[in-house]
C-alpha cells in the first residue's frame, strides 16, 4: 500500500487526532508518517481568538505544505477549518463525530447554575461567552487561551472557578476529571463542525481521496455540511458568536441555531426540519431567516468592533 504523510498541528489534541487517523490507515496497511506544523493561531497564545482577526489561522501552513507536496492529507478539528477553502483543497472525509456539546468543568460546583455570584469563568470563545452571559449575566467572563492541558491548570490552580470547553476534545485525550457538566444544545449551542474531524487533501487528488474514502461518516458529513452552510451564510468564521448545532432526528435533518451579541443582550435561536439529501439549503435557509430576524445587525456590530475575524469572501 502507498505511503501516506499526514501534516498536524503539535497541541496534544491535534496530536491525538493525527494518531487516532493514522492508526486507522495503518490497520489498511498503509505507511503513514507525522508532520508537525506550526500555525500562525499556535503562535499567538497571548490575546483572545476572537480579537487575532486572521481568517484560517490553524489552517494556512498546513495548507500550505499541503500545495508544496510535503504533506499528502491534513487533519483538522472540522471546527477549525474556514467554510471556504482556498483553491486548490477539498475536504476528502469527515469522521464519525464525537459529541459535539460544550462542556463545564470545574472543581468545586457541578453544573453553571451552582455557581455563585460574579464567580469567574474562562473561555476564549465569543460564541460561549454570549450564550452563557444570556442565561448568567452577573457572571465575570475572562479569556482562556492555551492547549487543554494549560486549560485545566489554570483551572486547578484556582484562577478560575470553572472552564468551559468542548466535551469532544476532553473526551478524546480522556481528562474528564472536572468535566461535570456537558451543557444541552438548548442552553449553549455548539460551534459549526464540533466534536468532527476533517480530512483535507489536494483537490483533484484523486488516490488519496480513494484511501480515505472508508473514514468518511454520512451522518456526520451531512450534519456538519448543513452546520457550515448556516455559518458561511452568516459570513462568519469560527470564532463569531454563532452555533450550529445539526443532527438526524426521524429520518430528516433538524437544524438549531443561534446567533448571538457577546455581551448576550441580543440571542437569535432558530430551528429547523430539512431535508438529508441537500443539508446546504436547510443551513441556508436558517441563515437567511436569523439574519432577517436582526442577525445581520449582530454581526454588523461584531464586526464593526474589531471582535471576530474578518467576513468571509
Amino acid at each position: 500500500m502507498s505511503k501516506l504523510r499526514i501534516g498536524s498541528r503539535g497541541s496534544q489534541l491535534a496530536l491525538w487526532q493525527a494518531n487516532h487517523i493514522s492508526a486507522l490507515l495503518r490497520a489498511r496497511g498503509h505507511e503513514v508518517e507525522i508532520e508537525i506544523i506550526h500555525t500562525t493561531g499556535d503562535k499567538i497564545t497571548d490575546v483572545a481568538l476572537a480579537k487575532v482577526g486572521t481568517k484560517g489561522m490553524f489552517t494556512k501552513e498546513i495548507e500550505e505544505a499541503l500545495a508544496a507536496g510535503r504533506v499528502d492529507l491534513a487533519v483538522h478539528s472540522l471546527k477549525d477549518l474556514p467554510t471556504e477553502l482556498p483553491p486548490g483543497f477539498e475536504i476528502a472525509a469527515i469522521t464519525e463525530r464525537q459529541d459535539a456539546r460544550d462542556a463545564f468543568c470545574s472543581p468545586l460546583y457541578y453544573k453553571i447554575e451552582d455557581l455563585p455570584q460574579h464567580a469567574r469563568v474562562g473561555t476564549s470563545s465569543l460564541r460561549r461567552q454570549a450564550q452563557l452571559t444570556a442565561i448568567r449575566p452577573d457572571l465575570d467572563i475572562h479569556p482562556l487561551r492555551g492547549n487543554v492541558d494549560t486549560r485545566l491548570r489554570k483551572l486547578e490552580q484556582g484562577e478560575y472557578d470553572a472552564i468551559i470547553l468542548a466535551a469532544a476534545g476532553l473526551t478524546r485525550l480522556g481528562k474528564t476529571e472536572l468535566m461535570k457538566q456537558i451543557i444541552p444544545a438548548e442552553i449553549m449551542c455548539p460551534a459549526a463542525g464540533q466534536g468532527a474531524l476533517g480530512i483535507e487533501i489536494r483537490e483533484g487528488d484523486s488516490a488519496t481521496r480513494q484511501h480515505l474514502e472508508f473514514l468518511n461518516d454520512p451522518a456526520a458529513r451531512a450534519a456538519t455540511t448543513c452546520e457550515r452552510a448556516l455559518l458561511n451564510r452568516l459570513g462568519g468564521g469560527c470564532q463569531v458568536p454563532i452555533g450550529a448545532f445539526a443532527e438526524i432526528r426521524n429520518g430528516k435533518l433538524h437544524l438549531d441555531a443561534v446567533v448571538a451579541d457577546p455581551d448576550g443582550s441580543t440571542l437569535l435561536r432558530e430551528s429547523r426540519d430539512g431535508n438529508l439529501i441537500d443539508p446546504e439549503a436547510l443551513g441556508n435557509a436558517v441563515g437567511e431567516t436569523l439574519l432577517k430576524r436582526g442577525g445581520d445587525k449582530i454581526l454588523e456590530a461584531v464586526y464593526g468592533r474589531g471582535l471576530a475575524v474578518p467576513q468571509q469572501p
